[in-house]
């Protein structure tokens, strides 16, 4: 985002109150993610995201009440943040590529994994909660 952002000084937008909206962003996502490691801690399962096999249980408190991916969540509107403190159109543009990349090839094999781990359980809970918010 930041090299985009060099890259094509023209692109740069004027927003108002950027600082204090970029801050705002990224506590709110570093409270999420983190909201989301505390509960996975608490339940004494993985938060690998490598190993989603090795869930030893299906956390849906908490944070997970309202976002089946707070920690994701948290990396996004972190990355948001940047973005409007960069206050360039294409670090905006590429907001939308790591939501993208994340469902396809992080989120889509983690679930499939849970699905397969806890079937009509995690069934329900994705059914009852949102995948982002």
């Amino acid at each position: 985002m930041w090299l985009s952002s060099r890259a094509v000084p023209s692109a740069e937008l004027a927003i108002p109150a950027r600082k204090f909206v970029a801050l705002c962003l990224a506590i709110g996502g570093a409270v999420t993610s983190i909201s989301g490691v505390v509960s996975f801690r608490r339940a004494g399962t993985t938060v690998n995201p490598l190993t989603p096999g090795a869930a030893s249980s299906l956390v849906r408190s908490g944070i997970y009440k309202l976002s089946r991916n707070p920690m994701y969540l948290g990396f996004l509107m972190a990355l948001l943040g940047w973005a409007f403190y960069l206050s360039n159109a294409l670090a905006f543009v590429l907001v939308p590529v790591f939501f993208g990349y994340m469902n396809r090839f992080q989120i889509d094999p983690e679930e499939d994994a849970l699905a397969s781990r806890f079937g009509q359980e995690f069934a329900s809970y994705a059914a009852r909660v949102r995948r982002w918010i």
